[in-house]
C-alpha cells in the first residue's frame, strides 16, 4: 500500500517556506506548489516543522507499572508532544537487564505504533548497584540497545561504574548516570538551604550530584568511554562538566523542562506535584541550567517523563513518590524558557530536542534534516498560540504534571512517525488507526526487502 501526503507551506527553521511531499515514509520532494496524484493534502500555514523530537530518558513503567502508565499510553504521550522516538528507562518490574526484557518492551513500542520505542537497559542486575546485569547480551538482542542506566539509583560504587564504562565502550554505548550520592541524600525531601530548613523537610544537598559527576567525568576519562549525566540541576554540576569538556572528556549531559523552569520556592505550599528527583533548585540554578544549554555545555533537553498513579503523589509530602510526567509540555516549556527569552532559536530546539539526543542514543533514523531522502519523522508546532495547560492535555494515564493551571505557549498541530499522522488538528489519533497504519507499514518494508533480495540473488 502506498501513501502519499502533501504537508502545504509549512516554515522551516530556517525561516524558509515549503510545501513537503511524503511517499511511504519518506520525503521525496521538497518546493512550492507540489502536487501528487491520490495525496493527502496537510494545510500547515504558520506551523513550523521540526524533525520529530527524540527523548532520551522517558519513564513507560510497563512491564510492572501498568497502573501508572503503559507503553502504548506513554506513546501516545509522546506523541501528543510532537515526539517520534523515547528511550525507555529501565526501572520496571521485573527490571530491564535482560534480552528477554527489553526485546518485550520494544515489541510493546512497535505494536502501538506511535513512537519508535528504544529500551534502555539497567546497568545493574535488578538495580541494585552490585553485580553488571547482561550487558552484551542486551546490545546483541533485537533491542540493540546502546544506552544503559540505573536511573532512579546512582551506580555510585566506583569499581562496578569503571566496569560498566569498559564494557559499553566495546559496542559503542553509553552508560547515563543518575548522579546521587547515596550516603548524603538519605531521607532527602527537597533541595538543602534555607527553605529546607525552615520547612523542616530534609535536603538534598548540590554536592551529592557534583561529587558523583565529577567522579564520573574522570573515570570515564581514565576508561575512554562515553558518559552521560541525567538530569543535571545545578549551577556546580554546569562547571564540573563545562571543565570535563574542556579536557577532551567525551561526556554528554541532559536537563529537564521542569528544571528550566521550576524553582524550590514552589514547595512551600506542600503540593506533591512538585517532588521530583533530583529536586527543584534554587533561582541561580535555573540560570545556570538555562545558560548553559545555551552554550552547549549541557548538550540536550530530556523529560524524565515520570508518571505515578493518584494514590502515589496525593498524599502527604513525605510519603509522595518523586517524578512529574513532561512528555506533552516539553516543548512549550523549551518554548517559554529558551526560545521566548533570546538564548536559542529554533534549529537550536531541534538539536537539543532531536538531532544530539538521537546520536547519543544511537536511535537511527530520528533526528535527520528536512531533506529528499530523509525518513518522514515529523512535528508541527503552532508557536503562535497560549493556552491554560490542563489535565485533558495530557494523553499519558497519569496527571502529576507540574504544568497543570500554567499559562504555556505552543501547541503540537501533528506529528509524523513512519510517514504517517500521530496527531492531527492537535488530538492525538485514535489507537486503532495507528495500529493499521504501523502494520501497514511494516508489511510494505518486508515486500521491500523481499524484492530486494530476489534482485541481488
Amino acid at each position: 500500500m502506498t501513501t502519499t501526503q502533501i504537508i502545504r507551506a509549512v516554515e522551516t527553521v530556517d525561516g524558509d517556506r515549503t510545501d513537503v511531499l511524503v511517499r511511504d515514509g519518506v520525503v521525496v520532494e521538497l518546493g512550492t506548489r507540489l502536487s501528487a496524484v491520490g495525496a493527502t493534502v496537510v494545510d500547515a500555514d504558520g506551523l513550523l516543522v521540526l524533525p520529530g523530537l527524540v527523548d532520551l530518558h522517558t519513564h513507560l513503567r510497563e512491564p510492572g507499572g501498568e497502573g501508572s502508565e503503559t507503553v502504548l499510553t506513554g506513546s501516545r504521550a509522546a506523541a501528543a508532544g510532537g515526539f517520534t522516538a523515547v528511550n525507555a528507562m529501565a526501572n520496571s518490574s521485573p527490571v530491564a537487564d535482560t534480552a528477554g526484557v527489553v526485546e518485550q518492551v520494544q515489541a510493546l513500542g512497535d505494536r502501538a505504533g506511535y513512537v519508535t520505542v528504544r529500551p534502555i537497559g539497567a546497568v545493574s542486575r535488578g538495580l541494585e548497584g552490585t553485580h553488571l546485569s547482561e550487558i552484551g547480551a542486551m546490545a546483541r538482542s533485537r533491542a540493540a540497545v546502546r544506552v544503559f542506566s540505573d536511573d532512579g539509583h546512582c551506580v555510585s560504587d566506583p569499581l562496578l561504574m569503571r566496569r560498566a564504562l569498559e564494557y559499553v565502550k566495546g559496542f559503542g554505548g553509553v552508560v547515563a548516570q543518575h548522579a546521587q550520592e547515596p550516603r548524603l541524600t538519605i531521607g532527602a525531601q527537597m533541595n538543602e538551604g534555607a527553605l529546607s530548613a525552615e520547612l523542616g523537610l530534609a535536603g538534598w544537598p548540590a554536592v551529592a550530584e557534583e561529587a558523583i559527576i565529577a567522579r564520573d567525568v574522570l573515570l570515564a576519562d581514565h576508561v575512554g568511554a562515553r558518559l552521560h549525566v541525567c538530569h543535571v540541576s545545578t549551577a556546580g554540576s554546569v562547571e564540573v562538566i563545562r571543565w570535563a569538556k574542556s579536557r577532551g572528556i567525551d561526556v554528554t549531559a541532559e536537563v529537564t523542562p521542569h528544571h528550566l523552569l521550576l524553582t524550590e520556592d514552589l514547595v512551600a505550599g506542600y503540593d506533591s506535584r512538585y517532588k521530583v528527583n533530583p529536586p527543584l533548585r534554587g533561582k541561580d540554578d535555573v540560570q545556570a541550567l538555562r545558560s548553559a544549554l545555551a552554550d552547549g555545555t549541557i548538550d540536550i533537553v530530556a523529560t524524565d517523563h515520570a508518571p505515578h498513579t493518584s494514590e502515589a503523589k496525593c498524599c502527604e509530602w513525605d510519603a509522595a513518590a518523586n517524578g512529574m510526567v513532561g512528555l506533552e509540555t516539553a516543548l512549550p516549556v523549551v518554548q517559554h524558557t529558551m526560545v521566548d527569552t533570546g538564548l536559542i532559536g529554533w534549529g537550536d530546539v531541534a538539536r537539543i530536542m532531536s538531532t544530539t539526543p538521537a546520536v547519543i542514543g544511537r536511535v537511527s533514523g530520528q533526528g535527520r534534516p528536512l531533506a529528499v531522502g530523509e525518513p518522514a519523522e515529523l512535528t508541527l508546532y503552532d508557536r503562535s498560540v497560549t493556552r491554560t495547560f490542563s489535565a485533558e492535555h495530557l494523553a499519558g494515564k497519569s496527571t502529576n504534571s507540574p504544568f497543570i493551571d500554567r499559562v504555556l505557549p505552543g501547541r503540537v498541530e501533528a506529528t509524523f512517525h513512519q510517514g504517517y499522522a500521530t496527531v492531527e488538528g492537535g488530538a492525538v489519533v485514535e489507537t486503532e488507526t495507528i495500529a493499521r497504519a504501523a502494520a501497514a507499514v511494516a508489511a510494505h518494508r518486508v515486500s521491500v526487502e523481499a524484492t530486494a533480495g530476489a534482485e541481488t540473488r
